[in-house]
């Protein structure tokens, strides 16, 4: 199979074709969720890469993984029902694990070593917002807003202006959660280790940057392939 991407394809569509490449978007810092409806070549200028350079990485994701198979029935050509359930199981509950699991780390790291680090008090004030927001959030997907999709999708919701408009709502949560997640990238320039860096340490940077790539493929398959469906 040719190597179906260019300059000029969507980062969205590169995602959306090939997920393992959000790997290559995260990695130079491209937002491939919330703002991913862009040109491969914008958004290497807007991030100061070459595109050529970014290809080249694409390709090699690609020439690694175009055997494999796909699991096409959770991205786009599946349905509504499949994609929320799909995004309960695999993004919801484990980013709730996740979160559980992962508090009491930050804490420890800022308390320990936030005299010498302190960065680290700012990630800590930043992780438990975010924790804070994204369970908020979750619960008002699974309790409200998935529902109304449902409705929207077999065409029995009662008020359609409303559920637009929860969905709109959502996206801009989303959003802000991003930003959350690029201040503590930015807080700890790139989860760049110490000298210093206890296992403990290491351990809650690799942890935050996993919880940032899981938020964005689940942001990405919200806001790009399920609520487009019902906000076009």
């Amino acid at each position: 199979m040719t190597f179906p991407f260019t300059s000029n394809s969507l980062v969205k569509d590169i995602v959306n074709e090939l997920p393992k490449t959000s790997d290559v978007f995260k990695k130079n810092r491209i937002d491939f969720c919330c703002g991913g409806n862009i040109p491969l070549s914008e958004a290497a200028a807007q991030n100061g890469l070459n595109t050529d350079h970014l290809l080249t990485e694409l390709k090699e994701v690609f020439k690694k993984y175009e055997n494999e198979e796909k699991n096409i029935e959770v991205w786009t050509d599946s349905d509504s029902n499949t994609i929320i359930d799909h995004v309960i199981t695999n993004y919801h509950r484990v980013s709730e694990e996740e979160l559980t699991m992962l508090s009491p780390y930050v804490t420890k790291v800022s308390r320990v070593h936030g005299d010498n680090h302190p960065e680290l008090l700012k990630v800590y004030e930043l992780f438990y917002e975010f924790k804070k927001e994204l369970i908020e959030h979750m619960a008002k997907e699974e309790a409200v807003v998935f529902p109304l999709i449902k409705q929207l999708a077999d065409g029995t919701v009662e008020n359609r202006e409303e559920a637009i408009k929860m969905i709109v709502e959502l996206e801009k949560e989303h959003d802000h959660a991003g930003e959350i997640l690029r201040e503590i990238r930015a807080v700890t320039s790139d989860y760049t280790l110490p000298l210093d860096a206890c296992g403990t340490y290491s351990l809650v940077y690799a942890r935050l940057e996993a919880l940032e790539g899981l938020t964005f493929m689940h942001v990405h398959l919200e806001n790009n392939i399920l609520f487009p469906r019902y906000l076009s």
